[in-house]
């Protein structure tokens, strides 16, 4: 009977103790434990994180993801550190003594062997490699389907998909706001059952401003500029002179974002907002704005700019060919250094500052690309013997493309300054809509400036102007010829290399594109009017054709109606903004 008592009694202790652990081990220290347990069975890794998509305004994908494998090693797993590291080398083109450090790092579970593997290459790595010591990895890749068109706007990205320029970097936080992690799982003996799972989603999808259709036109031209005159680099930007909406931007030399490492430094600027230079005579639009605006001139006053050049401090300033007496609307259509420097003189160095100023020369347009440039202006206080004279012709001053645009485009849509900008909306990545930006205008000269300013750049393309050759088929062109020498820092003299460019806005009177055409260093000519200009013209005519824009002369005749688009000169322009 006491034998009976004892033995029930010890089994009765043994289930309590049984079942107190197990409460200790499901309620007390279950979240602990299973801690432990899933660390021992899975394993974290970085993987590149899952980008956002970007689109063009009509919809068109410029930035998307491939999914790639990526292999990797379980180093303590790996029974022949040398031989693995042998055959991987032949398969990867990774160097043997690299692989045998990675395949040989002791106390390592998880090393990366190389990542996102081209399809052949990963097909030829599974069929040899030992599956208890080696695994693969589904990766994203960012992938441009369309190659160099618009690779300066969007930039590129690094085997970790980290943003390294463009619109990559610029919205990096919400292109790749979520991502970046897998999770392996493990049995016992620690091989790897599963190829990893995503533990967060993708970024957001960002749209641009800009039209496939539009650039690809832009770079086409650019190339047969670059090839007709052996030029050093070009740059050509066209923008919707209402919105800032910038609708294609191209620099010449250029890369590839799915391989930027094979080009070199000078191909991945992007010349269009980060270049300074000396723009020539498309500056005179400060003077010509500023002299109408203040009223400095008398209606009808003329200039003698009958010798052909002006010394001022010490200088000789000359005009290409001698001019008569010139009305000041004469000699921007000539573009007289002459008569721009007298009337310069009449305004005096504050006043053309402050209309510099107005125009946003000297600081940033706000552009939303990273390392946009500010640029150069002396102050009045600064001025030497010939500041204001050489400044009053586009020299003495930095200014980048993007910046010259501006300006025109404040003239082109009666005297607004816009802010030119890439990205028009945010989405997520079921395509619904989380932000669509707006971006300020601010008063530059007023609509009577404009309107005057506007007539005489329009005689600019026209007989007797420079640009002729800027003219498009059955449209008026308002527009500005430069040809500035370049500067040698070197040798601190200016060579005989040229930038030469053509800034201008068409119609004329109902502006629907203003576009800039830089080229540098063009061979065997070097005027605006003559190597900039026909760019210009070619562009534009494509462009028409392609947006279905009517020609003037048949508006003029009544052949077609003309849709009312909010083009009064306020900066808003409803029917073309998103079309």
């Amino acid at each position: 009977m006491t034998r009976a008592v004892v033995l029930t009694t010890v089994i009765a202790f043994g289930f309590l103790a049984v079942i107190l652990r197990l409460g200790d081990l499901m309620l007390w220290n279950h979240e602990r434990l299973s801690l432990k347990a899933e660390s021992q069975y899975t394993k974290e890794a970085e993987i590149a994180v899952r980008r956002g998509v970007i689109y063009d305004r009509r919809g068109r994908e410029l930035a998307l993801n491939l999914d790639v494998d990526s292999l990797y090693s379980d180093p303590s797993k790996v029974k022949d550190p040398s031989g693995a590291a042998r055959e991987l080398s032949s398969l990867t083109g990774i160097d043997y003594p690299d692989l045998v450090k990675k395949v040989s790092e002791p106390g390592r579970h998880f090393v990366w062997i190389k990542r996102k593997l081209g399809e052949r290459e990963a097909c030829a790595l599974r069929k040899v490699l030992d599956k208890s010591a080696f695994g693969f990895v589904t990766e994203p890749k960012r992938f441009y389907p369309q190659g160099v068109l618009a690779s300066h706007i969007l930039g590129y990205v690094d085997m970790d998909n980290k943003a390294r320029a463009g619109v990559e970097s610029m919205y990096d936080s919400v292109l790749s706001n979520k991502g970046g992690k897998v999770a392996l799982e493990k049995d016992a003996s620690g091989r790897v059952l599963s190829q990893g799972v995503q533990l967060e989603s993708k970024g957001d999808n960002i749209v641009l401003t800009i039209d496939e259709g539009l650039q690809y036109i832009a770079e086409t031209a650019l190339d047969d500029c670059m090839r007709k005159w052996h030029a050093e680099a070009a740059t050509v930007i066209m923008m919707d002179p209402y919105t800032g909406d910038i609708l294609a931007m191209a620099n010449r030399p250029t890369f590839d974002p799915n391989a930027p490492g094979k080009s070199s430094p000078n191909a991945l600027r992007n010349r269009a907002i980060m270049d300074l230079y000396e723009p020539g005579s498309v500056f005179k639009i400060v003077m010509g704005s500023a002299a109408i605006e203040d009223n400095v001139l008398r209606p009808g006053e003329r200039f003698d700019c009958t010798r052909g050049y002006i010394i001022v401090g010490g200088r000789r300033y000359s005009d290409v060919e001698r001019n008569g007496w010139l009305t000041l609307g004469q000699i921007i259509q000539k573009s007289s250094n002459v008569g721009t420097i007298q009337v310069a003189m009449r305004l005096g160095p504050e006043r053309l500052y402050e209309y510099a100023k107005k125009f946003g020369f000297g600081e940033k347009t706000g552009i939303d690309l990273p390392s946009e440039a500010k640029g150069r202006i002396e102050k009045p206080k600064n001025f030497s013997a010939t500041t204001l004279a050489s400044t009053a012709i586009g020299y003495e001053v930095a200014v980048t493309p993007i910046q010259i645009l501006r300006a025109y485009s404040a003239v082109a849509n009666g005297g607004l300054l816009p802010t030119p900008h890439i990205v028009s909306e945010v989405r997520t990545p079921d395509g619904t809509l989380i932000k669509r930006f707006t971006y300020p205008l601010k008063r530059a000269i007023s609509g009577r400036t404009a309107e005057k300013m506007r007539q005489i750049f329009a005689e600019v393309t026209e007989e007797g102007g420079t640009a002729t050759k800027a003219d498009v088929d059955g449209n008026h062109v308002s527009g500005k010829t430069g040809t500035a020498r370049l500067y040698d820092p070197k040798t601190h003299r200016y060579s005989n290399e040229y930038m030469s460019t053509f800034v201008g806005f068409v119609p004329s009177d109902r502006p629907r594109i203003a576009m800039i055409v830089v080229v540098k260093g063009a061979k065997g000519a070097i005027y605006g009017g003559v190597v900039a200009g026909p760019v210009f013209s070619q562009i534009a005519e494509q462009a028409f054709a392609y947006m279905n824009v009517p020609r003037d002369d048949a508006i003029k005749n009544n052949l077609v109606m003309l849709e009312d688009d909010g083009r009064d000169g306020t900066g808003k322009a409803p029917g073309w903004n998103r079309n």
